[in-house]
């Protein structure tokens, strides 16, 4: 394997670029990124008084076989000494809350929070356990994650706890999302273990094996619940692109825009403002959308699969208050934007800004004006899974290996959004096109 063009910039591209670089067969990398900078998502507004922001993901979990894989990486780029922990004990973690008709209610924690009706639910959470063990198993090969959760655990939590977690996940609905591709684990435990709750007991069916690293096992002894870095999660696409950048053998180009990928004897001509760029194999960490506008025509199967995974908007609202106020970031929008806010190109940063701090005063009782705000909207951030999306995928990648196309799928249009999700496929696509050893 001579050379290998990476569509994107964001965490998956500059992932499998990682990867890449780091394997005797691959000769050359060239990193091809649309916009002025690599991060994507990823994005951290740093201040001068040494306050930061995060305007995509707040924090990162350390949890599964995914989760390990990505410290493994934080400790092979010296990031170790910029790790900010959050433990499962912690008040951050354990200290939840829903907003349920005009009030805020703190969630159960622990095993005590099990036992105890607490509103908004009408019974103790651990009578759904026990009784979702009776529960026949499905016999769809998809369901959406409302369906799904309301068969096996009740309506109540469906409506009311399964709702909110996609919305914070997903900024989805969770009547339109698919339970199989968003929560895979859910959806093997009742397969594999015909219930949920023996499916968390037991394990349901095997994992990637990631031997853990220092940082890995430190996470694991400490029961951490998330982590983030001192300067921002923008520090971890920041430290692969230096890292990157002392590679003899990666090329990183930023305002690069890939017009068009033509199929050639040897793989693909790459077509960019400034030229053609030959390539043995693209790995496209391009949204859906974008890899679709530039397949060739041949590939008309491919394009209008990609194009039929629809993405949503998110604004991302950050706010600070003079005195004990603490800063405040709210999410809003998602697959709600177009009803609440119009279209997208048409709102405004005063709107936004407006509907944010009403929602702060509303739900925090907050009624002072904010003394430093930001607000930054997210156009198509989030792809959202909709039912049959594992079909779609699946589709997608045996039309590719059909038509002998030298070409991988990753990002968050396929195999799960969360930036763990997002680096492993980049690591997963790196150990099939060059048979393991990543």
């Amino acid at each position: 394997m001579k050379t290998v063009a990476v569509l994107g910039g964001g965490i998956g591209g500059l992932a499998a670029s990682f990867y890449l670089s780091k394997h005797p067969q691959v000769t050359k990398v060239v990193v091809l990124e649309s916009s002025s900078r690599f991060g994507g998502w990823l994005w951290s507004l740093r201040r001068s008084d040494g306050a930061v922001f995060e305007l995509g993901p707040r924090g990162i979990r350390p949890a599964g076989e995914v989760g390990r894989n990505t410290l493994n990486m934080v400790e092979d780029l010296g990031l170790e000494g910029d790790i900010l922990p959050v433990s499962s004990s912690h008040v951050a973690s354990k200290d939840r809350y829903l907003y349920v008709n005009g009030q805020l209610h703190k969630l159960p924690s622990g095993i005590r929070g099990m036992f105890q009706t607490v509103p908004p639910f009408s019974r103790p959470l651990l009578f759904s356990l026990i009784t979702e063990i009776l529960v026949k198993k499905g016999r769809e090969e998809d369901e959406s994650i409302h369906s799904f959760v309301s068969r096996r655990l009740g309506k109540e939590l469906a409506d009311i706890a399964i709702d909110g977690v996609c919305r914070g996940v997903f900024a989805g609905d969770c009547k339109k999302l698919s339970v199989r591709s968003c929560f895979p684990l859910l959806y093997k435990a009742e397969q594999q273990r015909g219930s949920l709750t023996l499916g968390f007991l037991v394990g349901s069916g095997s994992a990637p094996v990631i031997p853990p690293g220092r940082l890995a096992q430190r996470a694991q002894r400490e029961t951490w619940a998330q982590w983030s870095l001192r300067r921002g999660v923008e520090t971890l696409p920041e430290s692969i692109t230096e890292y990157l950048l002392q590679s003899d053998k990666v090329e990183l180009h930023k305002d690069a825009a890939v017009q068009q990928i033509i199929p050639s004897t040897s793989g693909w001509k790459v077509r960019v403002e400034d030229g053609v760029i030959s390539a043995d194999h693209i790995i496209s960490a391009l949204p859906a959308k974008a890899l679709s506008c530039i397949l060739p025509s041949s590939c008309q199967s491919l394009i209008q699969q990609l194009e039929d995974i629809s993405a949503v908007t998110v604004a991302v609202v950050s706010l600070e208050y003079e005195g004990s106020i603490l800063p405040v970031t709210v999410m809003m929008g998602g697959a709600w934007f177009q009803n609440v806010f119009g279209a997208p190109k048409a709102a405004t940063t005063e709107g936004l800004l407006a509907r944010a701090t009403e929602a702060v005063r509303c739900h925090l009782g907050v009624s002072v004006a904010p003394s430093w705000s930001n607000v930054a909207l997210h156009r198509e951030c989030i792809p959202q899974y909709y039912l049959g999306h594992f079909q779609r995928v699946d589709s997608m990648r045996t039309f590719i290996k059909n038509n002998n196309l030298s070409l991988s799928l990753i990002g968050s249009a396929y195999d799960g959004v969360s930036v763990n999700d997002v680096i492993f496929s980049g690591r997963a696509a790196v150990a099939e096109l060059l048979g393991g050893g990543v």
